[in-house]
């Protein structure tokens, strides 16, 4: 085959087979195929699109392109769970205990943030000593014993979506469901769970601004999961505003353990039974969404999913009393509030703004190389629909310095939108998909 042939193919609104595809991929992967005829190939499938056949077989393609990780050691069912992205998410930190303390194995392997969002390792090490990066051996020991373990990533896992996504993002090519859809389920079906749940963002603060845009996405995920023989579900969720309250890597493991100990938390506990209700059901230990969010909820009023979490973070080598005393968190040095200008009700919140406005308090990673500032970040105290009066807090900005306080609170009232009336309630979970 010659690349040359296969790129005017696509070009012109052919269909790729299953064996070009193939040949695309492990080409570039190898590095047979160079950067300037992949980034050709990227933007003929940018402008034509991949039907539902070819996204299956680039994903399989992807997914064979390295370590497709072995659970077989692990007793029974195993699961994992991805996130589309946004703006204090810290759904992980939450769900995989909650899932863990019923009997169900979580073996995920996750990332650090960069730009705006967080990364589920990031919010982990705020924990004192604790290491994401373990042996493979570690990583089932601490599965099979603990129940679960969160890790970086392993090199040998998916080199092609490495590359692709290296190159997609510098040629303009990110925004292609097909590429999305390969991308991501490349990875989940490498790391080998049995369960696949899918958590897909539509808003302000997602790539998916509309919920078709959500739902087309999710639909082929989940059907691409099916047809590698896994057990798969996705739930479309709004951001349009911050999940929770607590934006920045300290904070949200400080809202998440809120959230364990049975604090009230809004959507995100919604969210965490939603997805976790989506797991049960389909590892068979509950018989129905009604049943398992009842089972889950008694594993935060009994404090076993809290407990779960200081297991985690133990077995990580992390200091396990932080799940309890929150004080032994990184804490930043200034805290500020921000203040409303206008009293009013809160229309909206431009969700990846407030992302911004951690990365620029050092919450972020601007670059791959960045040091990012575990400590700082903002609480927020008015949410969508709350009424505020002029010179009533907006937030609570953590920050290394005045300055950076003073700076970041003046761009976190750009954020809000408060208009005279109280705008319309709408779903958080848009719809669930099984």
């Amino acid at each position: 085959m010659l690349m040359t042939e296969l790129i005017a193919k696509k070009r012109d609104g052919g269909t790729l087979s299953p064996q070009e595809i193939k040949f695309i991929v492990d080409g570039y992967t190898n590095g047979e195929i160079p950067d300037y005829q992949m980034s050709a190939m990227l933007m003929a499938m940018y402008f034509r699109g991949l039907n539902h056949d070819e996204t299956v077989e680039l994903t399989l393609a992807m997914m064979h392109s390295g370590e497709v990780i072995d659970l077989s050691a692990i007793d029974g069912v195993k699961a994992d769970k991805h996130s589309t992205g946004g703006v204090g998410d810290k759904t992980s930190l939450v769900l995989c205990p909650l899932v863990a303390c019923e009997g169900v194995k979580i073996a995920k392997m996750s990332g650090h943030g960069l730009g705006h969002t967080g990364g589920t390792l990031d919010k982990l090490e705020s924990f004192p000593g604790l290491s994401v990066n373990l042996t493979p051996e570690q990583f089932l020991r601490n599965v099979n014993e603990v129940g679960l373990a969160i890790v970086s990533q392993t090199a040998n896992v998916d080199p092609a979506d490495k590359k692709l996504y290296a190159l997609r993002d510098v040629t303009g090519t990110v925004a292609v469901q097909g590429l999305i859809v390969s991308s991501i389920m490349s990875k989940k079906l490498a790391a080998g769970a049995d369960v696949i749940v899918l958590d897909v963002k539509c808003g302000s603060g997602s790539f998916t601004k509309t919920e078709d845009s959500a739902r087309s996405l999710a639909e082929e995920m989940v059907a691409i999961g099916r047809a590698a023989g896994k057990k798969a579900a996705a739930v479309i969720t709004d951001m349009d505003e911050p999940l929770g309250y607590a934006v920045g890597n300290a904070l949200e493991v400080k809202e998440a353990i809120a959230c364990l100990s049975g604090e009230k938390c809004g959507e995100l506990l919604e969210l965490c039974l939603t997805l976790g209700g989506c797991i049960l059901v389909a590892a068979g230990k509950a018989p129905d969404m009604d049943a398992a969010r009842g089972i889950l909820l008694e594993g935060i009023t009994s404090g076993r999913a809290k407990r779960k979490l200081a297991e985690l973070i133990a077995a990580q080598g992390g200091d396990e009393r932080a799940v309890y005393d929150t004080s032994l968190l990184p804490s930043a040095p200034v805290q500020l509030e921000a203040l409303s200008d206008k009293s009013g009700y809160v229309n909206h919140i431009q969700a990846d703004s407030v992302g911004l406005v951690n990365l620029h308090l050092g919450g972020g990673r601007a670059t791959k190389e960045s040091v990012i500032d575990l400590s700082v970040g903002l609480v927020l105290h008015k949410k969508v629909g709350d009424k505020v009066e002029r010179g009533e807090s907006l937030a609570t900005i953590h920050a290394s310095t005045p300055e950076k306080a003073a700076e970041a609170a003046e761009m976190l009232r750009q954020c809000y939108t408060i208009t005279d009336e109280k705008p319309q309630s709408k779903p958080f979970i848009k719809s669930v998909i099984v």
